[in-house]
């Protein structure tokens, strides 16, 4: 089969399994983004998730023998959710991010590159492919602005003109020397909209991201959240939209398209409190699907811990103390005992200063300490 027919005809199979856009590029080495990444490394501002290699990143032949192209795709995901359940004063709620709404993307963008495999493999019996999602060794943004499907936007995310940037990229190696696709001009121009709101300075200039203080990543570290990101967090118990939700290429785009990224409203915005109990066989069941579950439940406890301290929500204050007294993780009972403090009340410097005398873990009394600085500074301020 002629290459261009087999492309044409690949471009209409990709369509019909619920692909939105596919794009190719060659597979020559991302030169650019090679330098971007080893400056990233000198300034330290990687997120510590992604592949450390940074030739494995932007060589796609180390990572197939006779690389020739690369097939990129993307899925539209929703950016408003329909019937959203409305938090209110003893029962608050959290909130995931979009891309964790509704099946976890990587399933959902496997599945389709899984299946693109097979079709290729009936008609090109020795091609040879090697596809992947998020996790992957090369960029997912880097593959998908060279093979057209959208600009690398000031946000560091990729935007399309048909889905602004909620989208899920994924891409696949092949050795079949496939047309390259053009790249879109970017649209950003002067617009620093999303430099400007980043709720901690994360995206320190257009396009260059300083993953250590993005709040889409701090809320998936699993250990005390630093000081200064805590008031930063608000309800958010996973990821953050902040930059997506100002850009203005955004607008309108609210992709009712795949039944499976719609949120269940009750999980995308989960009561917070009930949350703190939760076991890990409940959690795996009610969130397991999402992506936003694969650091496990801990940093989504914390999280929500934070998120009724944002609230100052005083009907917590019970559980909030039996976290405290109760939880084996330090992490947990610390941040406890600091939500405490910071949302006050009644019953909260009694609570903290038996803590006080309990507890043996030195960080955790460090937290205390600070939930009793925040009541004594709530208190001269009312005075």
């Amino acid at each position: 089969m002629m290459i261009e027919q087999l492309q044409s005809e690949l471009i209409e199979y990709a369509k019909s399994i619920g692909v939105d856009k596919i794009g190719f590029t060659h597979a020559s080495p991302f030169h650019e983004m090679k330098n971007r990444l080893k400056r990233q490394q000198e300034l330290r501002f990687q997120s510590g998730f992604e592949e450390s290699d940074i030739e494995k990143r932007t060589e796609p032949s180390l990572l197939l023998h006779g690389a020739e192209s690369i097939i990129a795709i993307a899925l539209a995901y929703p950016s408003k959710m329909e019937d959203a359940p409305v938090g209110k004063k003893g029962a608050r709620r959290g909130i995931f991010a979009r891309a964790s709404w509704g099946v976890d993307y990587h399933v959902a963008v496997r599945e389709r590159l899984t299946l693109i495999e097979e079709w290729l493999k009936e008609r090109v019996p020795d091609v040879q492919l090697k596809s992947m999602v998020d996790t992957g060794e090369l960029v997912d943004r880097a593959v998908a602005e060279r093979a057209g499907i959208g600009w690398s936007g000031k946000n560091c995310s990729i935007i399309t003109p048909e889905f602004g940037s909620y989208v899920y990229l994924g891409e696949m190696i092949t050795n079949i020397p496939f047309k390259p696709d053009t790249p879109i001009e970017d649209e950003c121009g002067d617009c620093r909209l999303c430099l400007d709101v980043c709720p901690t300075g994360a995206l320190v200039e257009g396009g260059r991201l300083n993953a250590q203080r993005c709040v889409a990543f701090l809320t998936q570290t699993k250990d005390f959240l630093p000081d200064e990101f805590r008031k930063e967090l608000g309800n958010r118990i996973y990821g953050c939209d902040t930059c997506q939700t100002v850009c203005p290429k955004n607008k309108g785009k609210a992709n009712w398209i795949h039944e499976e990224f719609k949120p269940d409203p009750e999980l995308a915005k989960p009561l917070l409190v009930p949350l703190l109990k939760v076991s890990n066989k409940e959690f795996k069941a009610k969130f397991g699907y999402m992506s936003g579950s694969w650091r496990g439940k801990k940093p989504i406890q914390r999280n929500a811990i934070i998120a009724l301290a944002h609230f100052k929500e005083q009907a917590a204050i019970p559980d909030l103390i039996e976290v405290m007294n109760k939880d084996e993780r330090p992490v947990m009972r610390g941040t406890a005992a600091w939500a405490i403090g910071k949302i006050g009340g009644p019953n909260a410097e009694e609570a903290l200063r038996k803590a006080l005398e309990l507890e043996q873990d030195a960080k955790v009394l460090l937290e205390i300490e600070k939930g009793l600085t925040l009541l004594t500074v709530s208190s001269e301020i009312k005075e």
